[in-house]
């Protein structure tokens, strides 16, 4: 608020109003991860938006949401690399015995508490389903 950055001020808004939101609606109080599950979704919502705005050629709006992304990302826990990926899908796999495709749910609930917010899940999901179809 002393910086005069009123983008980012209503950026942080739109985040503690979606925690209190969600406390208010489920009776809780969220923890850590509670809150990297919303900061998540808010993210992905950016995403989305982002792609449907510069698809239909509107760049205003587009660069809002570049804002907005960044912001939000900054809250996010530091994203894993595709070596650290590949080694939880490996471990995972071989904790709980996946052999094939028709595990993928297995081993997809078991990664995701893991992965949370370090890493983008529908790509992980790809992932995972080529390891086990090899």
């Amino acid at each position: 608020m002393r910086a005069k950055d009123k983008d980012r001020l209503a950026t942080l808004r739109q985040i503690t109003a979606a925690i209190k939101q969600f406390e208010v609606d489920n009776r809780q109080d969220l923890d850590d991860d509670g809150i990297i599950t919303i900061l998540t979704k808010m993210c992905k919502q950016r995403r989305d938006s982002l792609s449907q705005f510069q698809e239909a050629g509107r760049d205003d709006l587009a660069a809002v949401e570049i804002a907005e992304l960044a912001i939000i990302e900054e809250f996010m826990p530091t994203a894993m690399t595709d070596d650290e990926i590949a080694g939880a899908i490996e471990a995972v796999i071989a904790e709980t015995g996946a052999a094939g495709p028709a595990d993928m749910g297995k081993v997809m609930n078991a990664l995701r508490p893991k992965l949370q917010g370090r890493a983008d899940m529908g790509s992980v999901s790809g992932l995972v389903k080529a390891a086990l179809t090899a």
